[in-house]
């Protein structure tokens, strides 16, 4: 685990191919076909044979659930389980990890609330404690309503519908850091510049021009700042601005949750020499083997 743009997909890949093991996406973008830019999707060249799951998963216009994801992993899991291989969970979406992993009992319920006791102002602060970065009209009465209903289904019925902190799974947890929050951002803009380099602009543009406004385009990062862009809202200039802007924000809110939610040993990345980083984590895998049925 680890925020966005600090090289979880680079050390996946290495110790998948040193420990036998398949890779699960935990990243709750990333299921979607067509989102490969905005989200630095692991290319077929990058996997380096290594097999991926819950990748590509969903149109992007289909909507999926925590609950979704859970029972998705799990059957994966046991999937890889039955074939004597190791497995690899890799991901910024830390709700998913932890829906997976422990003992959670989920439900699958769509949230249709329409809130009619509320004024769209209360609707639209409520949102906002919800994720402050998000960018939505605040008039927009219908698409405040379904925001908040795809936090409350995706984000917080966790919570809501747990029985206890229970491991299902022997695990290592392993985390990504950077030496300051000043590198990681850093690090964060130029991952931005190289997109819009790679294409971003364009890759969003072919949803927007088809008429596409589903829930994972209208609030994924770098996606609904350029939906906002297309439409008038904001210049070109403000859109990749806010995009970095909330990519920082996320990560904050990533480092936050992963440090509350797991016991992870944290790694500090050598972005220069990342192979002394790939090895650090090796060796402190050797000394846990006992946890790891299949070396």
């Amino acid at each position: 685990m680890g925020p966005t743009g600090v090289g979880k997909t680079k050390l996946s890949i290495a110790l998948a191919k040193k420990y036998n093991a398949e890779i699960i996406n935990g990243d709750s973008v990333q299921v979607y076909k067509g989102l490969n830019i905005g989200t630095s999707k692991v290319t077929d060249l990058e996997m380096e044979g290594i097999k991926h799951h819950l990748l590509d998963i969903l149109e992007v216009d289909e909507d999926y659930s925590l609950y979704d994801y859970q029972n998705d992993a799990r059957r994966v899991i046991e999937d890889i389980k039955k074939r004597g291989k190791n497995i690899i969970l890799v991901g910024g979406t830390g709700l998913y990890i932890k829906s997976v992993l422990y003992d959670y009992n989920l439900s699958k319920e769509v949230n249709n609330n329409q809130y009619g006791d509320k004024s769209t102002k209360e609707l639209y602060d409520m949102l906002k404690e919800m994720d402050d970065s998000i960018e939505i009209d605040s008039h927009n009465r219908r698409r405040v309503i379904r925001a908040i209903n795809y936090y409350k289904e995706n984000n917080h019925s966790i919570s809501l519908n747990k029985n206890g902190d229970k491991l299902l799974y022997d695990a290592i947890f392993i985390g990504l850091d950077t030496a300051s929050r000043d590198i990681l951002y850093e690090r964060i803009n130029d991952r931005v510049d190289v997109m819009i380099k790679k294409g971003l602009v364009d890759e969003v543009r072919s949803f927007y021009d088809r008429g596409i406004r589903s829930r994972i385009l209208m609030s994924a990062i770098g996606y609904k700042e350029l939906y906002q862009y297309f439409d008038g809202g904001i210049s070109y200039d403000e859109a990749i601005e806010l995009i970095k802007r909330n990519s920082r924000r996320y990560a904050k809110r990533q480092y936050t949750f992963f440090r509350n939610q797991f016991d992870i040993k944290w790694f500090l990345v050598d972005f220069n020499n990342f192979n002394e980083t790939i090895e650090n984590v090796s060796n402190y895998i050797e000394k846990n083997k006992d946890y790891i049925s299949r070396i």
